[in-house]
């Protein structure tokens, strides 16, 4: 039996459809169209060892983007100042290119408190990288970057300078994903 003409009306309906969806597409947000697909966006930590994770950015269920990464000092995620990120999800807050802090400047994405297994809360957690208030190379301390032996902190996620730069301009580009999950390699 042959198949009917597709008839002009109902071309141009389809059409106008097809339309309509890509017009309301393009009037959202960078954020709300980075989350409007399947699959899921976020920032993902997968902890291996405190000085040699990743660090992937999943936009609609697909990794954009992974960096070696590191956090803390040691495995014990309990201790505050020395332990990795404890598992779990975190909301992503502000995203600063000058932050001014005492031990963090430069490029630092602000996360939110967590509860460690043992009920001890984790506070002033960051993914940041070491570098000065205006993002480039201190002199020394903690605005000084020393290379591939560096990626140990003092529990927040932690990346190179050039690493932090290229993420914030990949999601300024795509959309800031509002979480950061954490688990264990």
């Amino acid at each position: 039996m042959p198949r009917p003409a597709s008839s002009p009306v109902r071309v141009a309906l389809l059409r106008g459809a097809l339309a309509a969806a890509l017009a309301t597409t393009a009037l959202l947000a960078p954020a709300d169209r980075a989350t409007a697909g399947g699959g899921g966006t976020y920032l993902r930590f997968t902890k291996h060892t405190p000085d040699d994770s990743r660090l992937t950015y999943v936009r609609h269920g697909r990794t954009v983007v992974s960096y070696r990464a590191g956090s803390g000092r040691v495995a014990d995620e309990c201790l505050r100042g020395r332990g990795w990120l404890p598992d779990g999800t975190y909301t992503l807050g502000r995203h600063h290119t000058a932050y001014d802090g005492n031990l963090i400047k430069g490029y630092a994405v602000e996360l939110g408190t967590k509860r460690c297994h043992d009920g001890t809360d984790r506070t002033e957690l960051f993914i940041h990288s070491q570098m000065t208030r205006s993002g480039g190379q201190g002199r020394g301390g903690y605005q000084r970057w020393d290379g591939p032996t560096d990626y140990t902190s003092h529990g927040c996620v932690k990346l190179r300078p050039a690493d932090i730069k290229e993420l914030y301009r990949i999601l300024d580009r795509h959309g800031w994903p509002t979480t950061l999950r954490v688990t264990g390699g």
